[in-house]
């Protein structure tokens, strides 16, 4: 693998047999068909600089309901063009009264905020709200705070790592996570300085520093700290909290989880500024708090084929800045 040269802001996402990219000026969804390579490319929606959105901390949440977003349009759209022969199923009458009476712009607008709606409430559910449910039932024997939010945390990154196990031995999605592959070697070997060839891409190692996937993992991860921090902190302002431990121990819990519920878009603002600061400078600091995230994405990325390549040399390409240099992170 060639050493890093520059690091640029381009990020990407696999997609069913193919890869969106994501570069200053411009997104790329670029799909493998029956009829070969299916190529979008759009102009990017750039927010103002003094726009509070972009404010430290405000951005974080912001950019992931926004990938969140993005990439369920994605996948959707590389869905239609894959290129399997999929039996589709007449709309119900619901559908086609919905579509008939919203029109097919607002219809597809509103059937994509509920496939996110729906997948935010099982993430929340199955990696944050369970957990918070299984480490409360040591509230009434454990009085410690953080060791408390410490067997919560090794809970949810348990069940985070077993979920990702599980839909990685998925036939379908081991060619995801090769595409997911692809996306990050192509990156590399454009950081690195390198032709964008299939040979120059084909050697260079499938992990990145600056992976979305990584970055939820590390959100697992922080989660511990900050909701120990917080909740120790709460019951020091609310000294009534910690005698309802004993006395009312379920509203006790129920109080707990859902300010830790609350908590969840300050996490990932701060896991979003620590990932952020951390792709823009290489040390020991940043290599030890990159590592679980790089270590994780041996299980989410696949070594990918050279036709999975061609895709993401071909999406990263669409998205290019005109000017040299307007996308170094």
């Amino acid at each position: 693998m060639a050493k890093e040269q520059f690091k640029t802001s381009i990020g990407g996402q696999a997609l069913i047999e193919g890869i969106m990219m994501r570069g200053p000026e411009k997104d790329a969804i670029v799909v493998r068909g029956k009829d070969g390579l299916d190529v979008q490319v759009k102009p990017r929606r750039i927010r103002p600089k003094n726009s509070m959105l972009s404010w430290p901390l405000i951005r974080g949440t912001v950019n992931f309901f926004d990938s969140q977003v993005i990439g369920v349009k994605a996948l959707m759209h590389s869905a239609d063009l894959s290129p399997e022969e999929i039996e589709e199923e007449n709309p119900s009458k619901f559908d086609l009264w919905l579509e008939k009476k919203l029109g097919e712009k607002k219809f597809q607008s509103f059937i994509i905020g509920i496939a996110v709606a729906l997948g935010l409430l099982m993430s929340v559910a199955l990696f944050f709200l369970l957990p918070m449910v299984i480490g409360s039932l040591f509230s009434g024997i454990i009085a410690n705070m953080l060791l408390q939010n410490l067997i919560e945390g090794v809970v949810r990154i348990v069940i985070f790592v077993s979920y990702m196990l599980l839909v990685s031995r998925m036939k379908d999605m081991k060619r995801v996570f090769a595409y997911h592959g692809a996306e990050h070697k192509c990156i590399r070997c454009y950081e690195a300085g390198l032709p964008l060839t299939v040979e120059n891409v084909r050697v260079q190692t499938r992990l990145h520093p600056r992976c979305g996937t990584s970055f939820l993992f590390v959100i697992m991860v922080l989660s511990i700290l900050i909701f120990s921090v917080a909740s120790s902190l709460l019951l020091t302002l609310f000294p009534g909290l910690a005698e309802m431990r004993a006395d009312a121990r379920l509203l006790y819990n129920l109080i707990m989880i859902g300010f830790k519920l609350l908590l969840l878009p300050v996490v990932v603002s701060v896991t979003y500024e620590i990932n952020r600061w951390a792709g823009r400078h290489d040390n020991r600091l940043t290599r030890i708090l990159t590592w679980p995230g790089m270590w994780f994405q041996n299980f989410t990325t696949n070594e990918p084929d050279d036709s999975m390549i061609e895709v993401g040399i071909t999406a990263l390409e669409a998205v290019l800045p005109e000017q040299k240099g307007a996308d170094l992170w």
